[in-house]
C-alpha cells in the first residue's frame, strides 16, 4: 500500500475521484489524466499533446473492439470478446506511464488499473479483461510510437528578436530572449493537414483605426491598476489563467457524459474529438504566432511613441493584470483552443447546453463558471485575455475564428462511422 501521497494522488483527491473505477471508465481515466497534467503542472501547448495522445489511444483501443468508426491511427482490430472498458484503462495507464515517468507516479497508476480491474471483475471474464488490457496496451503503444517522432523534442531554430516595431520582444519580467513552444509551430499535427492549414490573414496595420481601439481597450482595462475593470472581470481574468484548457474542457466533457449515462463508446469519441482538436488547434495558432511574430500588449503600450498611430499614446511603466506570456501575441492561443474543444461539444450536445467549468488551482478553490451555451464561454475567454492584459480583441476573435475552423475539419474527416467509409473494411 502506498503509504506516502504523490502528486497524482493529492490532485485525484482534490479532484474527488473516486478510489475504484465508476461506470465509465473512459471517464474515469480522463479525469487521470488531468490530475497527472495539473501535477507538474504542465504547461499548456505540451497539455493539449498529452491528452491528444492518452485520448487516440483510448479511442482506438474501444473502438478496436467495438469497430464502430474509422481511427485516429490503430485500424480496429482488436480481438473479438475483449473487455472494452479493460482495453480503455490499458490504453490510458500505458500511454500515462510513458508521459509521466516518475517513478511514483506509475506506483500510483499502477494501484489504480489494480483496482479498474478489480471491479472489473466483478462482471466480466476474467479472459476478456486480460484481452481488452493487452490490447489497449498495445494501441498505446503504436500511438506512442506515432507521436515519438511528431517534433516535439526538436530544438526550435535560433531566434533572435528583431528589434522591429510591432515585433516580439522579451517581456517582463523574466525577458526571456525566445519565445516560447516554437517547436509547436512546425509540428506534426493530429488530424489537419498541416500547421499552416488554417493560417489566418496578418493582424491590423499599426496603423489602422482598428489596431487604436483595441490597444486603447487593453490599455484601459487590462493594466494592473485599471479603474475601469470591474471585480468580477479581473477574477475572471485570473480564473482562465490559472489552469489549463485542456483540463478544464476535458473536465467538462467528462461531466457531459457522465450527467448522460454515456457508452465507454460514446465517451472515448467525444473525449478523442476534443483532444484532437484542441491539440491541432494549438499547433496551427504556433504556426501563426510565429508567422507573424507581433508583440505583446505590455511592449506595444509602452513604446507606442514609435508605432505611428496618431491615436495611442505611450504609457511608461504599464503592466497588465496578468503575467504576460513569454510568447507571441497574435493569434490568442486559449481563445482558440478552448473554441476547439466547445465547438466539439456543442456537435454533440447542441450549442444551448448548461455547464459548469472549474479550475484546479488552490486559488481558484470554489470559483467557477457556469454557462447555457457553449458561445458564451469562449466569449468570455476572449474577454478574460483582454481583462488580464495580455491581448488585443483582434487576436482573441482570430484565435477563436481559427478553433471553430480547426474544430469543423477535425469532426468532418475523423472518427467517422465505418459505414460512411466503404473502402475502409475492417477485419471481420
Amino acid at each position: 500500500m502506498i503509504k506516502k501521497l504523490s502528486p497524482i494522488v493529492a490532485a485525484l483527491a482534490a479532484l474527488g475521484l473516486p478510489a475504484v473505477a465508476s461506470a465509465n471508465v473512459v471517464t474515469d481515466w480522463d479525469r487521470t489524466m488531468v490530475a497527472a497534467l495539473e501535477t507538474g503542472p504542465t504547461p499548456p501547448p505540451p497539455a493539449a499533446r498529452v491528452a491528444a495522445i492518452v485520448q487516440s489511444s483510448v479511442f482506438d483501443a474501444v473502438n478496436g473492439i467495438a469497430r464502430r468508426y474509422t481511427p485516429v491511427h490503430v485500424p480496429p482490430a482488436g480481438p473479438r470478446g475483449a473487455s472494452q472498458a479493460a482495453a480503455a484503462a490499458g490504453a490510458a495507464h500505458e500511454a500515462l506511464v510513458a508521459l509521466f515517468p516518475a517513478p511514483a507516479e506509475h506506483a500510483v497508476l499502477d494501484q489504480q488499473l489494480a483496482d479498474t480491474v478489480a471491479q472489473l471483475s466483478t462482471s466480466e471474464d476474467s479472459r476478456a479483461i486480460a484481452d481488452g488490457l493487452a490490447w489497449g496496451k498495445a494501441v498505446a503503444d503504436q500511438i506512442l510510437a506515432w507521436r515519438a517522432s511528431d517534433g516535439f523534442s526538436t530544438p526550435p531554430p535560433p531566434y533572435t528578436p528583431s528589434g522591429l516595431i510591432g515585433r516580439w520582444a522579451p517581456t517582463p519580467p523574466l525577458f526571456q530572449t525566445a519565445p516560447q513552444f516554437m517547436q509547436f509551430a512546425t509540428m506534426t499535427p493530429f488530424a489537419i493537414a498541416s500547421p499552416a492549414q488554417f493560417l489566418p490573414g496578418p493582424p491590423p496595420s499599426l496603423t489602422s483605426a482598428r489596431y487604436a481601439r483595441d490597444f486603447n481597450e487593453v490599455e484601459a482595462v487590462g493594466s494592473a491598476s485599471s479603474t475601469l475593470r470591474t471585480p468580477e472581470q479581473g477574477q475572471t481574468a485570473t480564473f482562465w489563467q490559472s489552469d489549463t484548457p485542456a483540463a478544464m474542457w476535458n473536465r467538462v466533457a467528462d461531466d457531459l457524459d457522465e450527467q448522460r449515462g454515456a457508452s465507454l463508446l460514446h465517451s472515448a469519441r467525444v473525449l478523442a474529438l476534443i483532444n484532437l482538436a484542441m491539440a491541432d488547434a494549438t499547433i496551427a495558432i504556433w504556426n501563426a504566432k510565429n508567422t507573424y511574430d507581433r508583440w505583446r500588449p505590455v511592449t506595444a503600450i509602452t513604446e507606442a511613441a514609435l508605432d505611428g498611430n496618431p491615436y495611442t499614446t505611450p504609457v511608461p511603466g504599464w503592466t497588465p493584470l496578468l503575467l504576460t506570456p513569454a510568447f507571441q501575441e497574435y493569434p490568442a492561443a486559449h481563445p482558440g483552443v478552448s473554441n476547439a474543444a466547445a465547438s466539439v461539444l456543442a456537435s454533440f450536445y447542441g450549442e444551448d447546453t448548461s455547464f459548469t467549468v472549474t479550475s484546479a488551482a488552490p486559488s481558484m478553490t470554489g470559483v467557477v463558471r457556469s454557462f447555457t451555451r457553449f458561445p458564451a464561454a469562449v466569449e468570455q475567454v476572449q474577454d478574460a485575455r483582454i481583462w488580464g492584459g495580455i491581448h488585443f480583441r483582434f487576436s482573441t476573435q482570430t484565435g477563436a475564428r481559427m478553433g471553430a475552423e480547426v474544430a469543423q475539419y477535425v469532426t468532418r474527416i475523423d472518427l467517422l462511422p465505418i459505414h460512411a467509409h466503404p473502402e475502409f473494411t475492417p477485419d471481420k
